[in-house]
């Protein structure tokens, strides 16, 4: 493949990894018999051939989490709030090799590494620098009258974390920074598929000052190193990221410890276009929310219901921009689409285009793998899809209830404004929703009838550090970034003290004695 001068650095120049574990400060070879060859899914070649962790590897990495913790939680809120913002200047420092190994692994167009996933990472580690100096309890009062009461908040202990690989490097930050930030130490476990930013990302912390064992990184197999982690009784917290029959097993195994959870789960989002919305606006708007990342997002327009007078136009438009994609070398500054991350994943999302196909779908364009980039890059050898349009199923189809997480978008009419929420609501998921109309008292009910953790109105997918992300349903529960992310990781503790001095209190009566 003919790189571009991103992809020249990321051939000469990568960071190398001796070692996918990150332990203690440290990287490390795995202890596992299994390796695992982490592939450029644009072309099939070898990015980096990793051992992967063993049980003995985890129990190692909690160890270490476990030796920091009492240090780093004892750290005056200034201390670490301090170490975060040296991690956020180096990471901006490390853009250019950060957003070359996200492409490498992923396969995203080096545009999206460069000016999302990288840029969105940073902000993540300035946000938190600051949050870590706002762990506020409830100011001190005198509840009770004969008593002072206010509330500490402490940290968890040692957090469990498994990320998945759409987002390898802003996965890892959503899960560390929140954590540590807290007080917290953690051992995250990255996918075998993409674990190299996240290595990168834990050398940035240890090169800005976090003292070793606050993070640690093992990256294994999710039945054993995965299981092993979440069961750990060592581990005080499980977060999770993932898919929602994954996340079940996590939180059955969590419970027979009695672990805290936290699960980002999947997603089904639903993009409603009401009949006096800006139908060009959303006809871009859905071709961007749908495709980006390939559509491997859980937040992704899934599910386009756009009410009867505009739904033909709707199709047509977002048709006739589907096909303006440019598909090609990830590492060609103007391509917009690469490959899904690797050809299991793109088998997987053919056969659901293939089912629906066969039981009388309409596909609109798109539906299969292509043979040549917008450059002339030869695609057959990667996981390329085209971007797909579907029409003509029901709500019952499977297109419509499971998720696919690649590019593809169905797109069903409606009438009336219940039925569409209705419709938009009829899944088991509830992560996210927009709402396209100029009309103020639709947007409103939309934002309050829709059922998900975020809904845009005349937008769909952009997301800011401030502000939460999390699910309704079967969506999952808890919130990653902004300061609500930090209820997830801390403890509330009550304190008491007497005021009076009294030796004989009155409750006394109720257990021994006379008033």
């Amino acid at each position: 493949m003919d790189r571009t001068a991103v992809g020249t650095r990321l051939a000469a120049g990568t960071p190398k990894f001796p070692g996918a574990q990150y332990i203690a400060g440290e990287l490390r070879e795995g202890t596992a018999e299994e390796e695992f060859d982490v592939v450029d899914p644009a072309d099939g070649s070898l990015v980096q051939r990793v051992r992967l962790a063993s049980a003995e590897d985890v129990d190692a990495a909690v160890a270490a989490a476990r030796q920091a913790l009492p240090e780093w939680s004892g750290a005056t809120p200034g201390a670490r709030s301090e170490a975060l913002s040296r991690l956020s200047a180096l990471l901006a420092e490390r853009a250019g090799d950060l957003a070359a190994v996200e492409s490498a692994q992923t396969g995203k167009p080096i545009k999206l590494s460069t000016e999302f996933d990288v840029p969105g990472t940073v902000d993540n580690a300035a946000f938190f620098a600051g949050a870590a100096r706002n762990l506020e309890g409830k100011a001190a009062g005198e509840y009770s009258g004969d008593h002072t009461s206010y509330v500490r908040r402490e940290a968890v202990g040692v957090v469990g974390s498994i990320a998945p690989w759409n987002y390898p490097l802003q996965m890892a930050a959503w899960k560390i920074l929140p954590a540590i930030a807290a007080g917290n130490t953690i051992v995250l476990k990255p996918a075998e598929l993409t674990p190299l930013t996240s290595l990168m990302f834990a050398q940035a912390c240890t090169d800005a000052g976090i003292p070793d064992g606050v993070v640690n990184i093992v990256t294994g197999a999710g039945r054993t190193a995965g299981e092993h982690l979440v069961s750990h009784p060592g581990v005080a917290m499980v977060s999770f990221t993932g898919s929602t029959g994954v996340g079940k097993r996590v939180a059955e195994l969590a419970t027979r410890t009695v672990k805290r959870t936290h699960l980002e789960l999947g997603g089904k989002a639903p993009f409603v276009v009401f009949d006096d919305a800006d139908l060009d606006a959303a006809v871009h708007g859905a071709v961007a929310a749908s495709l980006i990342n390939s559509g491997q997002d859980c937040t992704a327009a899934t599910r386009a219901y756009v009410q009867r007078p505009l739904y033909d136009a709707f199709v047509a438009g977002v048709a006739e921009l589907y096909g303006q994609v440019r598909l090609g070398n990830p590492y060609h500054p103007q391509t917009d689409l690469g490959p899904l991350v690797s050809h299991t994943q793109r088998d997987r999302v053919a056969g659901f285009v293939d089912r629906a196909r066969a039981a009388g779908a309409v596909i609109v364009t798109g539906g299969e793998a292509p043979e040549t980039g917008h450059d002339g890059t030869d695609l057959r050898p990667g996981a390329y899809y085209r971007p797909t349009l579907i029409t003509g199923v029901g709500q019952d189809a499977e297109v419509v209830q499971s998720e696919i997480f690649g590019p593809v978008l169905v797109v069903l009419p409606f009438d009336s404004d219940d039925e569409g929420l209705r419709l938009a609501n009829d899944t088991p998921y509830g992560l996210a929703a927009s709402a396209w109309t100029r009309d103020v008292h639709r947007s409103l009910r939309a934002t309050r009838d829709l059922q998900a953790g975020c809904v845009w109105i005349n937008d769909h997918i952009p997301i800011i550090s401030e502000m939460p992300h999390g699910g309704y349903k079967s969506s999952g529960y808890g919130k990653d970034m902004s300061q609500y992310s930090l209820d997830e990781y801390t403890q509330v503790k009550h304190v008491m003290y007497d005021t009076t001095a009294v030796v004989r209190k009155d409750w006394h009566r109720t257990i021994f004695g006379d008033r």
